[in-house]
């Protein structure tokens, strides 16, 4: 089935504090560069174990779906094995899993960059597939930097693999942020056209021209919010996402549960859904599988006690909505029935139980329903896909950079708006390109477009980890989540009341970064702490 994860052969898996941070001793079985990178069967199989850094378990294969805090202000961790981590906002220096997507990402760097290095040694036909391959293995090294900026801001920027584990080889200097950003936009943008096509690739699972696009509009308007801000950068958001646009390759899905749906049956949309991290089996068979946690951590709660969980797909039901997310939604809006559970099951019977309206934060995420999953259910993992790059967040990424770009035009301003009001007609189930004044935002002028685009994207993008960078780039993430403390009902002791306070009460200003993890600065001296940490 899928060609992406099917096969996961890691040539070499070298991994980086800067390269070697999780090796405290000399390994006793290596793979020498010399013995690998040979065929076009290695160079298959070292790019695919680039991917698989995505769907690692410390990262959206696992602690990212609803342990990291991730939802901000829109959902709160309910999963009471993660007090006193950062999943309830009370962290450390030593927090494991703020470790261990360091140190993941940096894995997958060195994989790009040993496969860059070697990739001209290996004997291929296909030239034309040859820098195919460098150009993926040049995207991705570039998007896991953008997504280490984005958490710790200054970092080691790597362009090439470590020589050695010996501490000397260890001490990089971090990359000033603002830099950091800049690398990752020549990267990105230099190795885009020789991508496939969304056309041309085998699935959702490989980045293809107009996602990168998408991705690149992504970056540049996180370069110009905070806190680089960067604003000449809206202006490239803009071109970037237009070149999607433009390019006719992509639409909305017009049925918005659908999208989901496809994720968790394995379905692909690559015209809504642009870039997915793939998963396959549930890891509980006699077959090489490659599972996920989605739907398993930020699914509808569903314990083994429950006497129907054979046919609803068990979930730890960690990732809990906020009244407030809740209130951001019109009645008629679809999508918050969707995106938010409005009902539990009944251990007894498993049906649905629908009336939650008398305790909204108990609602879980609902956009990954394990009980439309094709075949068997595994205890602990799942098939389900998770997305990178909806078409509409496209959309809603082109409407905000026209609003914030002084240069847009008022023709420019319009369109977006038309765009964006596409976005929302789906949302409340109606045809797309049929104006309605009861749905419609008003988006007049540019500023009336960015409201609209700001007060869009948690409607239509929550629970895809978007929330906290966008709250983080608007500057508005430390305020917002203080005002959610308040509307948490007191006096009540039920372990989601419990949960929210502890994850509303702990959160601080600092806490827009999170900290360098003290085991990397206890081997790169270089490393210079974050404010506040």
């Amino acid at each position: 089935m899928k060609n992406l994860i099917a096969k996961l052969g890691i040539l070499v898996a070298l991994v980086c504090a800067t390269g070697c941070s999780m090796l405290d001793v000399e390994p006793t079985d290596v793979i020498l560069i010399e013995d690998s990178y040979k065929t076009e069967q290695d160079i298959d199989c070292a790019l695919n174990g680039i991917y698989a850094t995505l769907g690692a378990t410390q990262l959206y294969g696992g602690d990212m779906l609803a342990r990291m805090g991730l939802s901000a202000d829109i959902g709160y961790e309910a999963y009471t094995t993660d007090e006193g981590t950062v999943g309830y906002y009370d962290v450390v220096t030593t927090d494991t899993k703020i470790q261990n997507y360091w140190k993941t990402l940096y894995s997958g760097i060195s994989r790009a960059n040993l496969l860059l290095e070697n990739l001209d040694r290996a004997a291929m036909e296909d030239e034309v597939k040859r820098e195919r391959v460098r150009s993926e293995a040049r995207f991705l090294k570039a998007y896991f930097h953008f997504m280490l900026t984005i958490r710790f801001g200054d970092v080691p920027y790597m362009d090439k693999s470590v020589e050695s584990c010996a501490l000397n080889d260890l001490q990089t200097p971090q990359t000033k942020q603002r830099d950091v950003y800049m690398k990752v936009i020549n990267e990105m943008s230099e190795c885009v056209n020789t991508l496939a096509t969304a056309t041309e690739v085998e699935s959702a699972g490989r980045i293809s021209q107009t996602a990168a696009y998408g991705i690149l509009a992504r970056v540049c308007l996180y370069m110009a919010g905070k806190p680089v801000e960067e604003i000449g950068m809206y202006a490239r958001a803009k071109a970037y996402a237009k070149k999607v646009i433009d390019s006719g390759l992509h639409a909305l899905n017009p049925d918005y549960e659908q999208i989901f749906i496809n994720l968790i049956q394995d379905k692909y949309d690559i015209k809504e859904s642009m870039w997915e991290v793939e998963f396959w089996g549930n890891n509980e068979t006699s077959y090489s599988s490659v599972a996920g946690r989605v739907g398993r951590d930020n699914g509808i709660q569903v314990s083994s006690s429950n006497t129907a969980h054979e046919q609803l797909g068990i979930s730890i039901g960690a990732l809990r909505a906020t009244q407030t997310y809740i209130e951001m939604f019109s009645p008629e809006d679809t999508r918050r029935d969707w995106t938010i559970a409005p009902f539990t099951y009944s251990t007894a019977s498993g049906a649905e139980q629908v009336d939650q309206s008398a305790n909204p934060w108990i609602r879980c995420c609902g956009k990954f329903r394990r009980s439309y999953e094709l075949g068997t259910k595994g205890v602990n993992y799942t098939p389900i896909n998770f997305p990178l790059l909806r078409y509409a967040d496209v959309l809603l990424m082109y409407a905000e950079a026209v609003a914030a770009d002084d240069s847009s035009s008022a023709d420019e301003v319009a369109a977006a708006g038309e765009l964006l009001n596409q976005v929302r007609r789906r949302g409340f189930g109606l045809d797309i390109n049929t104006p309605n004044e009861a749905v419609d935002a008003e988006v007049g002028d540019r500023l009336a477009l960015y409201d609209a685009a700001c007060a869009e994207r948690p409607l239509e993008l929550g629970f895809e980890l978007l929330r906290k960078d966008d709250l983080i780039r608007w500057g508005i993430f430390y305020n917002n989540m203080r005002d959610i403390y308040p509307t948490i009902p007191s006096g009540f002791t039920s372990s989601y009341y419990v949960a929210a306070r502890q994850y509303y009460s702990n959160v601080s200003a600092r806490d827009v970064l999170w900290p360098i993890p003290y085991y990397e600065m206890s081997l790169n001296k270089l490393l210079e702490q974050n404010n506040g940490w």
